[in-house]
């Protein structure tokens, strides 16, 4: 599938890829299909989960699975099906959906640049643009290996969680509440547990954290689907409170210098 590359960069592709094994970075292949592997299995099982919530939420075999054959990706299926489960207005857990999507856009722009695949393939490649194979793909050291965790995890988490959200649809009537088995937190617990490992800076954190105080402290008073909106408001809050403690800092560097200055002359 990756076999071809786009002309003119054929030979970026081989010199870099030569150059990271010469620095001893490569991973054998084997490694890099059993970690994608892994990933994929694991993350993909829960689509079980997935059918079973939307079943339980009201929407029909086709729509559920349709959901995971063309929106594929795990969060905003979720997000839609539980506000539309709470009796939200559909156009509301839609765009609730859509914003938590939007991040995979951003995913794709860091991705073409490592995997540079052919035009032909881009399209169908970006359906496979998600949280899990994301986080597979920029922990390889070579293009090669990063192409080959892209194709492994998306391939394997595709067919499984398209493969579970039919079984889970399907046996939704015999499980009957899904509250009661805890089904309806899998899909926020896998999504937590891949986002946690990617707050790295604190600036992050903040985001994720106002986030969360955002969207439990209006889930209350606002309709179902709302509130994961106004979460959205936190990335800016964030930044904004960022760049300001930033600046507050370089000032106060500028200051010390200029006393430092002034006190040696």
């Amino acid at each position: 599938m990756f076999a071809r590359t786009v002309p003119g960069v054929a030979q970026q592709t081989a010199s870099a890829d030569i150059a990271d094994i010469a620095d001893g970075a490569a991973k054998p292949d084997a490694a890099v299909v059993r970690d994608a592997l892994g990933v994929g299995v694991a993350v993909g099982l829960s689509g079980f989960a997935f059918g079973v919530t939307s079943a339980g939420s009201g929407l029909g075999l086709l729509q559920t699975c349709a959901l995971s054959l063309l929106v594929f990706t795990g969060a905003s299926q979720f997000a839609l099906v539980g506000a539309l489960a709470a009796g939200g207005n559909p156009y509301t857990a839609a765009a609730g959906a859509f914003f938590l999507g939007v991040r995979n856009a951003f995913y794709g722009l860091r991705l073409s640049q490592l995997l540079a695949l052919p035009r032909a393939v881009r399209p169908l490649a970006a359906q496979w643009v998600i949280d899990e194979t994301t986080a597979v793909t920029l922990a390889q050291p070579t293009r090669r290996a990063a192409r080959i965790g892209f194709t492994v995890t998306g391939l394997t988490l595709y067919v499984l969680w398209n493969l579970t959200t039919l079984l889970g649809a399907l046996g939704a009537k015999a499980i009957g509440d899904t509250r009661a088995w805890g089904l309806d937190a899998a899909g926020p617990a896998v999504f937590l547990a891949l986002l946690a490992p990617m707050l790295k800076t604190a600036t992050e954190r903040a985001v994720a954290g106002l986030a969360v105080l955002l969207g439990l402290g209006l889930l209350p008073v606002l309709p179902a689907g709302v509130p994961v909106l106004v979460a959205a408001l936190a990335a800016p809050a964030a930044l904004f409170a960022s760049g300001r403690r930033a600046k507050a800092t370089e000032k106060i560097r500028e200051k010390t210098a200029e006393k430092v200055t002034e006190e040696g002359r």
